[in-house]
C-alpha cells in the first residue's frame, strides 16, 4: 500500500490549494479515503472524508465550506481543494485510509 502526497507549498491567507495523492499497492476504488493534517507533537486530525465510490463525502466543521475532497477511480487518485486557508492550517496534510498514510505534504499559510 502507497500513497503519495503533492500539490502543498507556501500560500497566503486567504489563498487555496489543491492537494493530490496517488495511490498504488490496493484496490482503490473498494476504500473510502481519508485526508488528515497533523503537526508536530500533536494528534492525527482527519479533515476529510470520501466514500469508495466517491459519492459520499465527510469534513471536519473546521473545513467545512471551505475544503472540498474528490476522487478520480480511475487513476486512483483523491483531491483535496483548499480555499480561504488561514495560517493556523500551516501543518502537513497526509492522505490515506486504515491507518496507512502517505509520507504528507506540507502546506504553508503564511503573508
Amino acid at each position: 500500500v502507497q500513497f503519495v502526497e503533492s500539490g502543498g507549498g507556501l500560500v497566503q491567507p486567504g489563498g487555496s490549494l489543491r492537494l493530490s495523492c496517488v495511490a498504488s499497492g490496493f484496490t482503490f476504488s473498494a476504500f473510502a479515503m481519508t485526508w488528515s493534517r497533523q503537526s508536530s507533537g500533536k494528534e492525527r486530525e482527519p479533515v476529510a472524508h470520501i466514500s469508495a465510490a466517491g459519492r459520499s463525502t465527510n469534513y471536519a466543521d473546521s473545513v467545512k465550506g471551505r475544503f472540498t475532497i474528490s476522487r478520480d477511480n480511475v487513476i486512483n487518485t483523491v483531491y483535496l481543494q483548499m480555499n480561504n486557508l488561514n495560517p493556523e492550517e500551516t501543518t502537513v496534510y497526509y492522505c490515506g485510509y486504515g491507518g496507512y498514510w502517505g509520507q504528507g505534504t506540507q502546506v504553508t499559510v503564511s503573508a
